[in-house]
């Protein structure tokens, strides 16, 4: 049986990682108790919003199909009845979001919820969580179908692209919740059955359909959060190949193509939002090393053969974190002003390397999000779901 690098994180904190006999882990705990606890309180009497929801007109899927529209396209103004053109960075405003919103309320409510069970062990916060993974992943009637097949359509061009999996990055910490809730038994074996086989079966799309096999190979932030979900997904349903492959492919493709000699994110630092960008795509690339290490793939000391590592990355983009005005770039076209936040690669590389100047760091950014397109690209937001376990369910 494989065991997460998450043992190893929880076990370094409560032993040696400690300031004062503080681990992380409870120095954590007290930066977000009552931000937490307030959330969950207010998610208790939160009901299930799926796909079914909401439909748009546009869509070619049933209603229990996820739909979604590519952020950057625009009509035509020379041809306004003709295909959609891109801006590059330039969100429009009156592409369909509703599914997008309502994935992401679903991540959010569960992991504060669960999150609130790790704090306070009362049992109403689990059964609440439960409640919406229920909606979502077994009732007939409003369940969501297990592809993303209609996701990121362009009017007059596609009908949906292997791009738009990564809007199901949102389900991560629906996953981790369940993973905790399984550990904790709390979670029946009857609910976390058809559950587990509603990832089994979008696993499987992942991995073989061409729009998942096009994104697995995407050359930027796509491909890094395509291996970060499927890795995921692979560890809660106990599919081993799919693991062993998430790795490889991080170690031999995703890193070494995409991470430039100095650490910088070449591809993101080319796009509109380059500042962004590189901290979605650390974000990403840290969690891989969270989830796909254990005790004899450790994928945070990875390095390439030409020096390549997680801690360049890290340290590449801490003094920007830091003092943003320091960015040597220009400017993001868009939401430039709401850039840094508490991000999950700070907290996490601060623990397992023991640097407390990254938990420092992180506990004094922003923790709760307000702004959507900020939750839409942190979609971890509950990270004492990854440090309170000592295994993701091998």
């Amino acid at each position: 049986m494989y065991k997460s690098l998450i043992l190893l994180i929880v076990f370094t904190t409560l032993m040696c990682c400690t300031t004062e006999n503080d681990s992380y882990y409870q120095k954590s705990v007290r930066v977000l108790k009552d931000s937490t606890l307030f959330l969950a309180t207010k998610n208790l009497l939160e009901k299930p919003i799926t796909v079914t929801s909401s439909a748009s007109a546009r869509s070619m899927g049933s209603i229990h199909d996820f739909y979604s529209e590519g952020d950057y396209w625009w009509p035509d103004t020379l041809n306004p009845s003709g295909p959609y053109v891109r801006r590059d960075g330039m969100t429009n405003p009156d592409n369909f979001t509703a599914h997008r919103k309502a994935l992401i309320r679903f991540s959010e409510i569960v992991g504060n919820l669960t999150s609130a069970y790790l704090i306070t062990k009362d049992s109403m916060y689990s059964t609440a969580a439960l409640k919406h993974c229920k909606a979502w992943f077994i009732t007939d009637s409003t369940k969501m179908n297990p592809n993303l097949v209609y996701a990121q359509a362009i009017q007059g061009r596609h009908t949906g692209r292997g791009i738009g999996i990564i809007d199901a990055i949102h389900f991560m910490e629906v996953v981790q919740s369940l993973n905790v809730l399984e550990r904790h038994q709390k979670i029946d074996e009857n609910e976390l059955k058809p559950i587990k086989a509603w990832f089994e079966d979008f696993l499987k799309w992942l991995t073989t359909h061409p729009y998942g096999q096009d994104e697995m190979t995407h050359p930027n932030n796509h491909g890094t959060c395509w291996n970060m979900q499927a890795g995921l997904y692979a560890v809660f349903t106990k599919n081993d190949s799919i693991i062993d492959f998430c790795r490889e492919n991080y170690k031999n493709t995703v890193l070494p193509n995409q991470m430039a000699s100095n650490g910088s994110f070449p591809r993101e630092l080319n796009r509109t939002k380059p500042y962004g960008y590189s901290l979605f795509n650390l974000d990403a690339m840290v969690m891989n090393c969270l989830i796909l290490s254990d005790d004899t793939n450790n994928l945070w000391t990875y390095a390439t053969s030409d020096g390549k590592t997680i801690v360049k990355a890290m340290e590449y983009m801490k003094p920007y974190i830091a003092d943003k005005s320091t960015w040597p770039l220009d400017s993001d076209v868009m939401y430039w002003g709401n850039w840094p936040v508490a991000h999950p690669s700070v907290l996490f590389s601060g623990i397992y390397f023991d640097r407390s100047d990254y938990f420092e760091l992180w506990k004094n950014k922003k923790h709760f999000l307000e702004i959507e397109e900020v939750r839409r690209n942190v979609p971890i937001r509950n990270p004492l779901l990854w440090m309170n376990t000592t295994t993701i369910a091998y």
